[in-house]
């Protein structure tokens, strides 16, 4: 049975609600099941979402750390500096007499001036020549009665009671000679031979006249012969050299030394040591340097002491494609001795100026690669390197580098060039040593350096 409400029952209710009204305003409506609802999803859905940032941005944050591109090293080459310049090159030149030298072959590295007067000593005055100028005696004939080379022997020559004689004459005169018997014949390769090798004057005077009908003659046709030529320096005054008048400068006898290396029969006859003939029989050349340091001819000649002399050429082996032509001459020597020492000299010296210069060792260090976690490798040349040159002849450098693909240890990277002349050699630059990655730490406290 249900109590009924008391009377005091109803005032507290009634001064609550009072209460209430006064201090809240008008009660709140009944509670909407449905807005609840709502008000709960839309409260766990910002929850989750605070979650969700608190937790995925830290994430998400080390993903990219521990995973963002590495900026390159930084690189710093230096090329290395040229190598110390080699001292300069002399020519030795005799201090006595007259000399010069001239040399083909090698003009990239001398300049072409070399192939004219390259070096000479004593000055360019005309001096005795000797028995150089049956050398021009033979040129002479030559150009009267061209033979087509050192296999053809030419029109055949015979001897006269007149030629015999002429031995006799040059013996009593002290001068070399070979047998010229009358009634012998020779072909003029031959006589030639004769002339030239062992140095007879009697052939000289011989072999002119047959080929021009007199001496007179001769000397016209020599005269001539050396205008056409240049030679304008050079007296021929006789066949044999024996007259002190045949005179030549160092310069024209370079010329002829040229015009005579250049005939193919004049050059065969020059470079053959030695010979034996029916008549005159064997017979040794007086240029007895033939086939020392390259020495392949010309003249020798002497008037006696203090007047020796040798218009030669030589092929000098001096590391180039080819070997270096000289043509040189030394007048006025004191004996025979002392010209073939200042010859040897000469081609000695030379042959010294060039030289393979050092211009790289292997393990030189051309660079760094840093990084800012502290990894490092240095660029070095890989091998050592030479060059070939000449004299002083200035060496540059130049170094050419190229972005690192895995900065491994090894890597090739670039070129060092060394240049000197006409001559250059490349050796490569590689990493030695190996850029390590950063570590996972260095990665997640250091976001400033990551992305590049």
């Amino acid at each position: 049975m249900t109590t009924p409400p008391s009377a005091t029952d109803g005032l507290e209710e009634f001064t609550q609600l009072i209460t209430q009204e006064e201090m809240f305003g008008d009660p709140p409506p009944a509670a909407d099941p449905g807005a609840r609802r709502r008000r709960r999803r839309i409260a766990l859905l910002v929850t989750a979402i605070v979650l969700l940032v608190l937790i995925g941005v830290p994430a998400g944050y080390t993903g990219w750390a521990l995973n963002a591109p590495l900026g390159a090293p930084d690189v710093d080459v230096h090329a290395p500096a040229p190598p110390p310049v080699p001292a300069a090159a002399a020519v030795s030149l005799p201090t006595q007499g007259a000399a010069a030298v001239a040399v083909a072959g090698g003009d990239e590295y001398l300049g072409p001036a070399a192939s004219g007067i390259w070096a000479s000593s004593g000055g360019d005055e005309p001096r005795s020549i000797a028995s150089i100028a049956k050398l021009i005696t033979a040129l002479v004939i030559l150009d009267r009665h061209p033979l087509a080379g050192p296999t053809d022997p030419g029109p055949t020559i015979t001897f006269s009671k007149a030629d015999h004689d002429l031995y006799d004459q040059y013996y009593v005169r002290g001068a070399t000679i070979a047998a010229m018997p009358t009634g012998s014949s020779m072909s003029l390769y031959d006589a030639l031979a004769t002339m030239l090798i062992p140095s007879a004057s009697n052939y000289a005077e011989a072999v002119s006249t047959w080929a021009f009908g007199s001496q007179w003659a001769f000397r016209e046709a020599a005269r001539r012969w050396l205008a056409t030529n240049g030679l304008t320096g050079t007296t021929l005054v006789e066949p044999t050299g024996l007259d002190a008048r045949n005179t030549s400068t160092p310069a024209d006898l370079i010329a002829l030394g040229k015009l005579a290396a250049a005939n193919p029969v004049i050059s065969s006859i020059s470079a053959t040591p030695s010979l034996a003939l029916p008549g005159p029989g064997p017979m040794a050349n007086t240029n007895d340097l033939l086939g020392s340091n390259g020495i392949t001819g010309l003249k020798t000649g002497n008037l006696g002491e203090g007047t020796y002399n040798l218009l030669f050429t030589a092929s000098v082996p001096v590391g180039t494609a080819q070997p270096l032509q000289v043509t040189g001459v030394v007048l006025g020597g004191a004996t025979r001795a002392n010209v073939n020492h200042n010859v040897m000299a000469m081609i000695d010296s030379i042959r010294a100026g060039f030289h393979e210069v050092p211009v790289a060792t292997s393990d030189q260090s051309v660079g760094t690669l840093t990084t800012p976690w502290g990894s490092s490798a240095r660029l070095v040349i890989s091998a050592g390197a030479t060059i070939f040159t000449w004299s002083d002849t200035p060496i540059s450098v130049e170094m050419t580098t190229t972005t690192p693909k895995s900065y491994a240890d090894g890597e090739e990277v670039g070129t060092v060039t060394y240049t000197a002349g006409p001559n250059t050699v490349s050796v490569p630059v590689e990493i030695d040593g190996t850029i390590e990655e950063p570590t996972e730490w260095w990665r997640l406290t250091h976001p400033g350096e990551l992305g590049g």
